[in-house]
Parts: structure tokens; C-alpha cells; sequence
């Protein structure tokens, strides 16, 4: 049985239909997500970067492995420091990566 039983019909302008379109869009949700969303009080948020993703892989493989150079050292006493300087500069990168693609400006599109 479905969770929701009742159906609303709404009627839309042509410039409305295209904001909702767009904004579906850019959430990556389904226009009845997006409406129940916003009826529930929360506004969706667009679509992070397409890299985002292997952005957070690539942050947490760095941070495993920084982990595993602290407990090496915690049990040995001994600290590798080339290896943890490549992973430190690894993850420096990383973060610069990650800053320039969500703040970058990016080319303004035309309005269509």
C-alpha cells in the first residue's frame, strides 16, 4: 500500500514550470521530491561538484593512511617521516583540489 494516499494537482504557468524544472534539476530530485521537500520545510540543496565523491574517496584513503602511519608509530616508536610527509602533502593537495571546485567562480550561462 503506498505511504501516501492523497493526490494534489497544481496548475503552472509556463515560467514557473521552467523554475521548477530548473531546480528539480540542479537537486537531483524528482519535481514530487522536491515539492514534498520544500512542504516539510526544507529548501534541497543543489548537486555537489561531479569530483565530490572522489574528492571524499581520495580524503579518506589519505586519512587511513595517515592513521596507520600514527599507530605504526605509536606501537614502534618510530615515526616514517618521508611517508608521512607524502601523505601530509596528499592530503594539502586534496583540500586545495576540494577549495577551488566548490569556490571557483564558474561562466555564467546565459538566461534562457
Amino acid at each position: 500500500m503506498r505511504k501516501r494516499s492523497l493526490r494534489i494537482q497544481v496548475w503552472v504557468n509556463q515560467e514557473e514550470d521552467r523554475k521548477l524544472q530548473k531546480h528539480t534539476q540542479q537537486s537531483g530530485l524528482s519535481r514530487e521530491a522536491y515539492l514534498r521537500s520544500l512542504i516539510n520545510g526544507y529548501v534541497p540543496k543543489t548537486l555537489p561538484p561531479l569530483d565530490y565523491y572522489t574528492m571524499l574517496r581520495q580524503l579518506h584513503a589519505i586519512g587511513n593512511n595517515l592513521n596507520q602511519l600514527a599507530a605504526k608509530a605509536h606501537v614502534t616508536g618510530h615515526l616514517e617521516h618521508a611517508s608521512f610527509q607524502r601523505e601530509a602533502d596528499a592530503l594539502r593537495c586534496a583540500v586545495q583540489r576540494i577549495q577551488e571546485a566548490v569556490t571557483s567562480p564558474e561562466p555564467q550561462t546565459p538566461p534562457s
